[in-house]
């Protein structure tokens, strides 16, 4: 499908099959050709002085660049798509793009680290003050904005702890005091939660998780609605924020898979958090299609699906020393951050993560999945394994539970 009709509609799957490509003018390859560089030949001074052509110069991007954002243009149903080289740097693109020296913005207390130092640090050099709310405030939000709030940003679900905001309500008070709403929509994609559809008017995605979909690229991708996007572009191309052609092509090739490995991430880490939920060791599973999940309300009347990251908490009864004897011998879960590949990772949570589940009541250690395509079944024996050497060494002491870690296996402490 090289060409657009709209008299033949087609749906998501076939869409990525089809858009970021045209083999007409690819002398009939199917995939599009690698472009890189710098220097752009003009054939007239009047082209070279008064930047003419869509590509004047590198940094006004490359016909590989903008095949990526053409195709996430139409996925996400927005105005238009900006790429810069990752997650975090596409977070505070959209934040500069509405923010003023002196303005307030509000921040879920649950956003992911990297944004929280961002507004703590940076904009706290423009004076711009940044509140952070509940994210279950729903419309109660409205009682937050001030004269000078310039934004609301959301994160749903958030990170870690897995909450699910009710967008509809916040976009539409945010919309009745002229406030503008940004979303990170990276958990979700557009496959299963379209922000704009909601009336959100930046939305970001981290491409480094599901649009990479193999732990080699960093990528970031911010959409705007119509009334928005002039904005977005003129921020974008003051920081000339370009990011590396090699990414983006690999990260267009992986659209052809996306909704494969999303659906089936999907599959997987439901089968594990349910069966997670009946375990001993295991106090709360966080996953927004479960029930117990805070927001679960909110994400069945909003999203078409889920993915393959989610929370659990311990039972409180288990100590710091026993979660390190668990990770540190996983056999196929691993540890590292980010997520989104092919490959299943498991990290603990932060104390400062553990600090907002203790304002929620839970006392335990609490863990992200991330599930990847590997066998479910090896991956549930890998748990299995874990959870036994998470309790080999607690035993119940007189003066509390402790750790006796064997030094012979070398995880002793003194």
């Amino acid at each position: 499908m090289t060409k657009s009709d709209d008299s033949f509609p087609v749906k998501v799957d076939t869409l990525l099959c089809a858009f970021g490509r045209n083999t007409e003018e690819q002398f009939g390859f199917l995939n599009p050709p690698l472009y890189k560089g710098s220097t752009v030949i003009h054939k007239t001074v009047k082209s070279l002085e008064n930047h003419e052509g869509r590509f004047y110069y590198g940094i006004a991007g490359s016909p590989t660049i903008a095949n990526l954002e053409e195709a996430w243009t139409k996925l996400t149903e927005a105005a238009g798509t900006v790429i810069s080289p990752s997650g975090h740097g596409s977070i505070a693109l959209a934040i500069m793009s509405v923010i003023s020296a002196g303005c307030h913005i509000l921040v879920p207390e649950n956003v992911f680290q990297p944004t929280s130092v961002f507004c703590d640090t940076f904009l706290k050099r423009f004076a711009v003050e940044v509140e952070y709310y509940d994210p279950l405030i729903g419309s109660g939000i409205d009682k937050l904005i001030k004269d000078n709030t310039a934004a609301i940003y959301m994160e749903s679900p958030g990170s870690n702890t897995m909450e699910i905001q009710d967008v509809p309500a916040i976009v539409q008070i945010a919309r009745r005091n002229r406030v503008k709403t940004i979303i990170d929509n990276t958990w979700a994609t557009p496959l299963f939660f379209k922000p704009h559809s909601f009336g959100v008017d930046f939305s970001i995605e981290a491409g480094t998780k599901y649009v990479g979909g193999h732990s080699d690229i960093l990528l970031g991708l911010v959409t705007a609605n119509e009334e928005n996007w002039p904005t977005l572009k003129n921020t974008y191309n003051c920081f000339g924020m370009l990011p590396g052609a090699e990414d983006c092509h690999l990260a267009l090739r992986s659209l052809r898979t996306f909704r494969l490995r999303v659906r089936e991430a999907e599959r997987k880490a439901l089968k594990l958090a349910k069966w997670l939920q009946k375990r001993d060791e295991v106090d709360k599973v966080l996953h927004p299609a479960l029930e117990e999940c805070p927001g679960h309300s909110y994400w069945v009347r909003d999203f078409q699906g889920s993915t393959g990251v989610f929370s659990i908490i311990l039972k409180p009864k288990y100590s710091k020393a026993s979660l390190e004897y668990m990770l540190e011998d996983m056999m196929i879960f691993s540890l590292g951050y980010s997520w989104g590949g092919y490959e299943s990772l498991i990290v603990p949570l932060s104390e400062e993560v553990g600090e907002r589940l203790k304002a929620r009541n839970h006392y335990g250690y609490g863990l992200r999945l991330q599930i990847g395509l590997e066998d479910t079944e090896d991956l549930r024996k890998d748990l299995v394994l874990g959870f036994e050497r998470l309790g080999a060494f607690e035993f119940d002491l007189p003066n509390g539970i402790m750790d006796l870690r064997c030094a012979t296996l070398g995880h002793g402490r003194s």
